[in-house]
C-alpha cells in the first residue's frame, strides 16, 4: 500500500474497524505503526501492511449492522429508561414497590430509609435496588447485616428472587481477610457488634478483640451495605455499642439502605439518631424533625394504600377471635397449678423489687407467662430452677444481657438466663418451687390441658364450617416445650404436623415449610422459627398462647396475611377465662383497636414495636397479678400514654404517607420493555458477525463466542421456574463489553443501501448512529443518538428513530453498496451534536459515528 501517514485513518483488519495511525517507524524494512483503536480507547501496535485504505474496506454485513444499531438502542435505552431491575428479576414486583425503587435510585448515592409496614416486601425492595445498583455497574461489592434469626432467609430470598448468591459469614470464625475477598456477605448484627463485657477479659483484650472484628467487616471496601431492622442502631445514646456499630457501618459505604417498619417508636431522639447515619450533616439527634428534610430519605408505604398489579387491594379482611378456655372439674388441678404460680410469682416479685434482683425478677414474669402457656412448659422451667436451688446445676453470673439486649432475647434465652440466675436468699422459694412441681407432674399425668382440648374442638369446627378436612392451620407459641406438647398431643389424634423453631437451620426450615405447603395439616412454631415464614396458603392462624405485647401477635399474624393471600384471614386467641390476663388481653386489644383505627392507623407496629413498649406491657401485666382488685386504673393509665405516644408518632409519620404509589399501569410500563429483546439482537448478531456461533434449542441458545467461550441455555428474558437457564443481561461483563467497545465508522469507507419494507417507498436518505461520550459528568456517560436527512437535505426525527427500530430487530435488507455523500455526512454530524445539546448533557461530548447507511423505504 502507499506510504502510511501520521494522522491517517486506515482500514484494520485485525480490529475489523477504522484505526487512526499516530507514529510509524521503520523497522528491517517494515513499517511498525501506533495506532488509536476507538472501540477500546486505545494505543496498539502492528504491522501496517494489516492495514488498507478506508475506500477499500469490506463492507459491513447485516450482522454487524444489527449489532451496532441494537447495541445503539440499548444505550439509548439505558440513558432514558430510570429503572432496569423489573426487567431482569424473576420476581415481578408490586407499584409501591416499583415506586421505593424509582425513589431509591432517583438521587445519588443511594441514602435512603425503606420504612414500609410489615408485610409489604421490603426485602423485596432492597433487592430491587441491589439489582439496580448492580446493572448500572455502581455496586459491586454488597454487605447484608440483618438479625441473627433472619440472615438465613436473607440469604434464600435473594437467591430465589434475584439470582444473587451471598455468603452468610460469622466474624468469631472468619479469616479477617476473606471479608475482602467475597463481593456478597450477610453477617448477624449481633456478630459484628461491638461486646462489652467478657468474664475473665481484661479491657485491653475486649477492645483489641473488638477492634480486630469490627474492622474486618467494617473496613473492607462495600459499595453499598444494607441493614435489616435498623431502629436498633439508634440505641438509647450515641455511646451504645449498636449505634457505634451504626456510624461505622455508614461511614463504611457509599450507598446505605436501612430497612424497619417502625423508625419512629415514639422516640424522637433515637429517631434522628438513626436518620443521622444517612446524613449526619442534615439530621442531628438533638434537631428537629423537619418534613422538607425527611421526605428525601424515606419511603414508606401502608397496607391499606398497598394495590396489587390489578390494581385491586393487597391484603385481605382480617376477623380475631378471643376464645376463652373453661376449667371445668375435670381440669381441677390445672386450675389449682394456675392459681399457685400466681401466688409464687406475687411473692418471689415483690422479693425481688426489695432487692434489686433483675433476674428473680425477670424469672417471675416468665414463670406467669409459662403457666398460660401448659403445664408442660411450667413443669420443665420448675424442674431447672428447682436444680439451681437445690445446687445440682451452677447457677449464671448475673452480669449477662442487660437493657435493650434483654428485650432482643427470644423466650427461651430469656428463661435460660433467669432460671440460671443466682440462688434465692429465701428458703422458702425451694420449697414452694418443690410443691409447684409436684402439683404440676400430678396435673400433667392426670389429663390433657384445658386448652389443648379446646384447640382440637377449635380445629374441627373451622374444617366444619369451611368444609374442609384438610383445611391448614399455623399455630403459635412461645415456648418449646408447649410445641413439643401439642405436636404429640395432635399427632395423637390424626392430624399431620410439623414444628418450626429457632434452633433450625435453612435447610430444615425450607423442608418444613414446604411439607406444610404440601402434606401436613398443622403447623406449630415459635416466635423465633416464625420469623421470615411466608405462608399465604394458610389462611388461620391460632395464638395458643398469648405474648403480652400486642406487636408480637401482629408479627405472627403477619406470617399468614400477606401479599398472596387469597383467603379472609382468620386468627384466634387462646386465653383462660375469669384470670387477669384475660382482662387485660381483652381491654387493651379492643381500645387500642380503637385508638389506633382513631388516628388512622390499622396495624400496631408504628407504635408497639420497641423494646420500650415491651417494658410497658410487662409492667402492665404484673401490676394487674400482683394487684388484680386495681386493674382498672392501670390499664387506663397504660391506654392514656398509648393513645399520647400514637399521636405523637401520627403527627411525625403524617408527612411521610402522602408519596405517591405508581398505578399498575404505570407498573406494567415498567415491565414491558424492548431491553430484553434489544439484547437478544445484540448478542446473537455480535456473535455472528466476528466468527462465533450461535444455535437456538428448545430452551434457550447455545453461544459460541468469537474467543470460543461456549454458554449453554441462554436466555434474555427472566426465565421463571426454568432454574436450568441463564438470564444474559446488559450487566454481563461480555453484554457491556458489546455495548462500550462499538467499533466507529467512517464516511469515507463503502456504506450499505439498505431497504426497509415497513417505511414508505418514497423515503430516502442518509442514516447515521452516533455515540456521545461524557467524561466527568454526573449524567449518562455513554449514549447513542441517531440522525436521519433525506437526499434534498431535510431531517426527520420521527423517521430515523422508526428506522433505527427497524435495523435493531434485523428488520431490513442490505441491497448494495455506495458512497456516502461529504455535504450530508458533515449535517449528520452537526445534528448528533445539536441532538447531544438538547438531551441536556453536562459537558461537551466526545462524538464518535458508528453507523452511516443509504436508507430507501418500500419492498424489493
Amino acid at each position: 500500500m502507499e506510504e502510511v501517514q501520521v494522522g491517517r485513518w486506515l482500514w484494520s483488519s485485525e480490529y475489523r474497524e477504522p484505526v487512526q495511525v499516530i507514529e510509524t517507524q521503520q523497522i528491517w524494512g517494515t513499517t511498525t505503526c501506533r495506532f488509536w483503536v476507538p472501540s477500546a480507547n486505545t494505543v496498539a501496535v502492528g504491522d501496517a501492511s494489516s492495514c488498507t485504505p478506508l475506500d477499500q474496506a469490506p463492507p459491513l454485513e447485516k450482522d454487524e449492522v444489527t449489532a451496532r444499531a441494537a447495541a445503539g438502542r440499548i444505550l439509548d435505552h439505558l440513558a432514558k429508561t430510570p429503572l432496569l431491575a423489573p426487567l431482569f428479576s424473576p420476581v415481578t414486583p408490586l407499584p409501591h414497590q416499583v415506586a421505593a425503587l424509582a425513589r431509591a435510585c432517583s438521587r445519588d448515592p443511594v441514602r435512603c430509609l425503606l420504612a414500609d409496614e410489615v408485610g409489604l416486601g421490603k426485602t423485596i425492595e432492597a433487592g430491587l435496588i441491589i439489582k439496580e445498583l448492580t446493572l448500572r455497574n455502581r455496586a459491586a461489592r454488597i454487605l447484608i447485616v440483618a438479625p441473627r434469626g433472619l440472615v438465613t432467609q436473607w440469604v434464600a430470598e435473594m437467591e430465589t428472587h434475584f439470582g444473587e448468591t451471598f455468603t452468610l459469614l460469622d466474624p468469631a470464625s472468619t479469616d479477617p481477610s476473606l471479608w475482602r475477598r467475597i463481593d456478597r456477605a450477610i453477617v448477624s448484627i449481633d456478630a459484628i457488634k461491638p461486646l462489652k463485657q467478657r468474664r475473665g477479659w481484661t479491657p485491653a483484650r475486649l477492645h483489641q478483640h473488638n477492634q480486630d472484628r469490627f474492622h474486618a467487616v467494617t473496613k473492607a471496601g462495600w459499595d453499598l451495605i444494607i441493614v435489616d431492622e435498623a431502629h436498633k442502631l439508634a440505641g438509647t445514646n450515641r455511646q451504645v455499642a449498636r449505634h457505634t456499630l451504626g456510624r461505622a457501618l455508614a461511614r463504611s459505604a457509599r450507598h446505605l439502605l436501612l430497612l424497619s417498619a417502625t423508625p419512629h417508636q415514639g422516640k424522637t431522639d433515637a429517631f434522628m439518631r438513626l436518620m443521622s447515619l444517612l446524613d449526619p450533616t442534615t439530621f442531628r439527634e438533638d434537631g428537629p424533625v423537619n418534613r422538607d428534610d425527611l421526605q428525601p430519605y424515606i419511603i414508606r408505604t401502608e397496607k391499606r394504600s398497598a394495590i396489587g398489579t390489578d390494581g385491586t387491594p393487597l391484603f385481605r379482611p382480617r376477623q380475631t377471635q378471643i376464645v376463652r378456655v373453661e376449667w371445668s372439674g375435670e381440669h381441677r388441678l390445672q386450675a389449682e397449678l394456675y392459681d399457685a404460680v400466681t401466688d409464687y410469682v406475687r411473692t418471689g416479685y415483690n422479693h425481688a423489687l426489695a432487692e434489686k434482683r433483675n433476674y428473680i425478677g425477670f424469672l417471675m414474669v416468665l414463670m406467669q407467662r409459662l403457666v398460660s402457656s401448659s403445664t408442660r412448659s411450667i413443669r420443665t422451667t420448675l424442674e431447672k430452677r428447682l436444680a439451681i436451688l437445690e445446687e445440682t446445676l451452677p447457677p449464671t453470673p448475673a452480669d449477662g444481657p442487660t437493657g435493650d439486649d434483654w428485650w432482643d432475647l427470644e423466650p427461651e434465652e430469656q428463661i435460660d438466663e433467669a432460671i440460671r440466675a443466682e440462688r434465692s436468699s429465701h428458703q422458702t422459694e425451694t420449697t414452694q418451687v418443690r410443691l409447684l412441681l409436684d402439683l404440676a407432674r400430678r396435673c400433667e399425668a392426670a389429663r390433657p390441658d384445658a386448652k389443648v382440648e379446646r384447640l382440637v374442638d377449635l380445629i374441627h369446627s373451622r374444617c366444619g364450617e369451611e368444609n374442609d378436612p384438610d383445611l391448614k392451620f399455623l399455630i403459635f407459641t412461645e415456648f418449646v416445650p408447649t410445641q413439643q406438647m401439642l405436636a404429640e398431643y395432635l399427632t395423637a389424634r390424626g392430624f399431620s404436623v410439623v414444628c418450626l423453631n429457632g434452633s433450625m437451620d435453612m435447610d430444615e426450615r425450607r423442608r418444613t415449610q414446604q411439607a406444610f405447603a404440601t402434606d401436613a395439616q398443622v403447623m406449630i412454631s415459635t416466635e423465633a422459627g416464625g420469623e421470615g415464614l411466608n405462608l399465604q396458603f394458610c389462611h388461620i392462624a391460632i395464638n395458643y398462647d398469648l405474648p403480652w405485647n400486642p406487636m408480637r401477635i401482629e408479627q405472627r399474624i403477619g406470617r399468614v396475611d400477606r401479599i398472596g393471600q387469597t383467603h379472609d384471614v382468620m386468627v384466634y386467641n387462646m386465653v383462660f377465662s375469669d384470670t387477669v390476663e384475660q382482662r387485660v388481653h381483652e381491654v387493651l386489644l379492643e381500645k387500642l383497636l380503637v385508638i389506633l383505627n382513631d388516628l388512622g392507623f390499622d396495624k400496631f407496629s408504628d407504635v408497639l414495636d420497641s423494646s420500650e413498649a415491651e417494658r410497658g406491657f410487662e409492667d402492665l401485666f404484673i401490676r394487674a397479678i400482683l394487684d388484680p382488685e386495681n386493674t382498672d386504673r392501670y390499664l387506663d393509665t397504660f391506654i392514656a400514654s398509648v393513645q399520647e405516644q400514637a399521636r405523637q408518632e401520627r403527627q411525625t409519620l403524617s408527612s411521610l404517607l402522602d408519596q405517591p404509589i405508581l398505578s399498575a399501569g404505570d407498573v406494567r410500563d415498567y415491565l414491558h420493555s424492548p431491553l430484553p429483546a434489544l439484547t437478544e439482537h445484540l448478542v446473537v448478531s455480535a456473535i455472528r458477525a466476528r466468527g462465533g456461533e450461535v444455535t437456538r434449542g428448545m430452551q434457550g441458545f447455545d453461544l459460541r463466542w468469537p474467543d470460543g467461550h461456549r454458554q449453554a441455555g441462554i436466555v434474555f428474558a427472566p426465565p421463571g421456574d426454568e432454574t436450568d437457564l441463564t438470564l444474559l443481561t446488559v450487566a454481563d461483563p461480555a453484554v457491556s463489553a458489546l455495548l462500550t467497545r462499538i467499533a466507529v465508522a467512517s464516511p469515507d469507507q463503502p456504506i450499505p443501501t439498505v431497504r426497509i419494507p415497513d417505511l414508505p417507498h418514497e423515503v430516502r436518505g442518509l442514516w447515521s448512529l452516533w455515540k456521545l461520550s461524557v467524561s466527568g459528568t454526573s449524567g449518562p456517560s455513554l449514549i447513542a443518538v441517531s440522525y436521519f436527512i433525506t437526499e434534498t437535505g431535510r431531517s426527520f426525527p420521527v423517521a430515523g428513530r422508526q428506522i433505527w427500530d427497524a435495523l435493531a430487530r434485523g428488520a431490513y435488507s442490505i441491497t448494495g453498496i455506495s458512497t456516502a455523500d461529504p455535504a450530508l455526512c458533515d449535517r449528520s454530524r452537526s445534528g448528533a451534536a445539536d441532538t447531544s445539546r438538547e438531551i441536556g448533557l453536562n459537558g461537551i461530548p466526545a462524538i464518535y459515528p458508528i453507523l452511516f447507511l443509504r436508507v430507501e423505504g418500500g419492498h424489493d
